[in-house]
């Protein structure tokens, strides 16, 4: 059971799992270059992208925390080699969760219009984002799915796995989104914003296949629902629901931030999903590391081996620090040429290089934040998650962002409220963590 805090061996944990993370962001990138580069109505096509990815992207934050609840319990009970007394949780997990996303379809497919009104959706806009939902929500249950899957993976201290599934979706994706949006001639008809709403559904069940098969094959947990619950189960939806109103208040940020620049008109909506799916990719390419974290700290804690918890935050801050440095770095590179992939519309690629080097300066303060997040969710430390992101967002986020867009400073309102934000994020959890590991961790 020795665990060493090495970059060799948190690196066989954070690059697998930075890949896996990734290929969410790519998936979301993919329908922005390919619908950002169609003949016809590309802003408001971009546009309904943004919007229905920021909803959907809420519903798979909201119920896809069972992955860090899955991870935390099975890896602390790996730690203290009790794993046998929880082979039967993720199973029961899954049978939850899809579920509920069954009933979470039933109940917004029908109000789809009303609900992108909310996010000042109109006209070719609201059309187009009913038209992606109303195709692309029937992939929800199939994502929950896999990130479940992808939690017991990680549990188990396994983000190979995970890796290889990530990719086969990731390609799938790609290769539909082009044949759909764009068609094949004499072989498939031009489906526009329809053909990526398809191509993302198809992409999510071949992963969910691939899941099921890759842990039936390669472990001993089964996918057979049994009663009655395990006795963590408990603990599994008290974790999910701190982590549920945690991604409220996390929605509710990316809510006010997408529906204010909706607000300011087409071109700023389109760059702001530009650059907001970038800001996603970076966040979880960093994320790989906070992935080590998450998947480690729960074993070390299981394990009482306080000292080497201690020495992993001080390692992972470093990693995720230079990680950050060198996404800003790379992207100021290539700074004003990163927007042409998405779009060739100028007026969203002028408001777009406005706010991207916000972004980019973002990068490090986002490692920071996002890899103590990992870490206190490894742990099973969900209360305090959940109550230092409704501080954030109620008492930072929300009221920075009124005020800048008092002074009608738009998208710099956005992602400066949002910069704030991270910090706001990252500040408290690593003084939390110090006071909670720093005296035990003398003592072992």
């Amino acid at each position: 059971m020795k665990t060493d805090i090495t970059f060799k061996n948190i690196n066989k944990l954070a690059i697998p799992a930075l890949i896996s993370g990734v290929a969410e962001p790519i998936l979301s990138l993919t329908d922005t270059a390919i619908i950002g580069n169609v003949d016809y109505n590309a802003a408001e096509s971009l546009a309904a992208v943004g919007i229905v990815g920021t909803f959907i992207s809420m519903l798979i934050w909201v119920l896809g925390q069972t992955r860090s609840a899955i991870s935390s319990i099975v890896s602390q009970h790996l730690g203290a080699r009790q794993l046998d007394k929880v082979k039967n949780l993720p199973a029961q997990a899954i049978f939850i969760i899809t579920s509920i996303s069954v009933l979470i379809i039933i109940a917004t497919l029908p109000f789809a219009s009303g609900i992108f009104k909310l996010y000042n959706a109109s006209g070719l806009i609201l059309d187009y984002s009913v038209d992606y939902y109303s195709i692309r929500v029937f992939g929800f249950p199939f994502t929950l799915f896999t990130i479940a899957i992808f939690g017991t993976f990680r549990g188990l201290q396994n983000t190979f796995y995970p890796m290889i599934i990530a990719i086969i979706g990731t390609i799938v994706n790609i290769v539909l989104d082009i044949a759909f949006v764009y068609g094949i001639e004499g072989v498939i008809s031009p489906m526009h914003i329809k053909g990526a709403a398809w191509a993302s559904v198809i992409a999510q069940i071949v992963m969910a296949l691939c899941s099921a098969y890759f842990l039936l094959k390669k472990t001993d947990i089964s996918l057979r629902m049994t009663f009655p619950f395990n006795t963590e189960i408990k603990n599994f939806i008290i974790m999910i629901l701190n982590l549920f109103v945690r991604t409220l208040a996390l929605n509710a940020t990316l809510y006010f931030a997408t529906r204010f620049a909706t607000s300011y008109g087409t071109e700023y909506i389109a760059a702001y999903t530009i650059a907001i799916n970038l800001w996603f990719l970076g966040a979880f390419i960093i994320d790989g590391y906070a992935s080590a974290g998450n998947i480690l700290s729960g074993k070390l804690l299981g394990a009482k081996n306080y000292s080497k918890l201690i020495e992993l935050s001080r390692f992972l801050i470093k990693c995720g620090i230079g990680v950050g440095v060198l996404l800003a770095i790379t992207g100021f590179i290539f700074y004003n040429s990163i927007g042409g992939v998405f779009t060739k519309e100028q007026a969203v690629l002028e408001q777009f290089y406005k706010v991207f080097w916000i972004v980019l300066l973002m990068q490090p303060l986002c490692a920071l934040a996002f890899i103590f997040d990992g870490m206190f969710k490894g742990m099973g430390k969900m209360k305090f998650l959940r109550n230092l992101l409704l501080l954030s967002t109620g008492l930072v986020f929300i009221p920075i962002l009124f005020l800048l867009d008092y002074f009608e400073l738009k998208l710099y309102a956005v992602f400066s409220a949002l910069t704030v934000w991270i910090i706001a994020r990252g500040v408290p959890l690593i003084i939390k963590f110090r006071q909670l590991f720093l005296s035990l961790s003398q003592k072992t």
